[in-house]
């Protein structure tokens, strides 16, 4: 009989055993590549999205949807479910909160990607990490979350297109168009970008030679959270190379512009696998659109701590 995991459940697991899990998926050779595509289904008012993935003796799938009208209502953008099942009897093992697995494991990923680079910024650091965040939603408290439980962080500035009251895990809201946005994303060590801007919202000339970029707003090919100069000056890292060119429009359009040899790209697995070099003289940017085998690894770690208890 399947059990009911709820968002409760899901955050008990944690950030750091949820890089961990992303980790250990890779470091055990676990291929992205070979992940099923995602589907993503035009619909009256957004759009659906299946993400099936089997792997280490379980299959899941997360039902997602992403409506833009929900805002003005009221109500969740984003709405998802995840279900768990065994691989060898195909039975249900669980039913999943799948808005809270995305918002542990997204971070979970990126983090994962540059937790080396971050644990040597913070030995240069001894006060901590000072991070920029575009973005006050959920995937922006996330991802400081998840960096404060590796690394120290100092200080967190927030910015949207408005600013407004400081949230509680942030020193600071600013609004895009202030004056100080810019003295602040030169300082920083950490930029994420957690938005649902079709156009860059971080200026590339400002980002520190030693800084690690997360951007992860976006999933569209025609979409972007990062400029091409940026792109050009950074080592980048993508989950998977298809999915890069497929989704994520901060790579493929880019690249199309002449300023990202596609051939530079580095993998996850490539860097965690096999140590591919990053540069410490040239911003690390992680790119990612999401996969479902990301959504898998983490939920198999959730139900493995909570779901047998339940």
């Amino acid at each position: 009989m399947s059990v009911m995991l709820d968002a409760k459940d899901v955050f008990a697991l944690g950030p750091v055993a949820a890089v961990a899990a992303i980790r250990n998926a890779l470091t055990e050779g676990l291929d992205p590549e070979g992940d099923v595509p995602r589907v993503i289904l035009p619909l009256a008012g957004g759009q659906g999205l299946l993400m099936p993935s089997e792997t280490d003796g379980w299959f899941g799938v997360k039902v997602a949807t992403v409506a833009p009208g929900n805002t003005a209502r009221g109500l969740r953008r984003i709405n998802a479910t995840y279900l768990l099942h065994d691989s060898e009897t195909l039975t249900p093992a669980a039913v999943i909160d799948g808005v809270a697995l995305t918002t542990l494991r997204t971070p979970a990923v990126t983090v994962a990607a540059c937790l080396d680079r971050l644990r040597v910024l913070a030995a240069f650091s001894p006060g901590g990490l000072r991070l920029v965040v575009f973005g006050a939603g959920p995937q922006g408290q996330g991802h400081v979350r998840t960096i404060r439980a590796h690394v120290p962080v100092a200080d967190v500035t927030v910015v949207t297109r408005r600013g407004g009251v400081s949230p509680s895990w942030a020193n600071r809201h600013l609004a895009a168009d202030d004056a100080a946005v810019a003295g602040q994303v030169r300082s920083a060590d950490v930029v994420v970008a957690a938005t649902s801007a079709r156009e860059p919202v971080v200026d590339g000339h400002l980002v520190r030679d030693s800084a690690v970029v997360l951007a992860v707003g976006s999933h569209e090919p025609t979409a972007r959270e990062l400029d091409g100069v940026l792109m050009r000056r950074a080592t980048v890292v993508v989950e998977s190379l298809g999915v890069a060119f497929a989704e994520a429009g901060d790579i493929f359009l880019a690249v199309r512009e002449g300023l990202l040899d596609a051939e530079a790209l580095v993998t996850m697995a490539d860097l965690l696998r096999s140590g591919a070099a990053v540069r410490p003289d040239r911003p690390m940017v992680v790119k990612t659109s999401g996969m479902a085998w990301e959504d898998l690894v983490v939920a198999i770690a959730v139900y493995r701590q909570g779901g047998r208890r339940v």
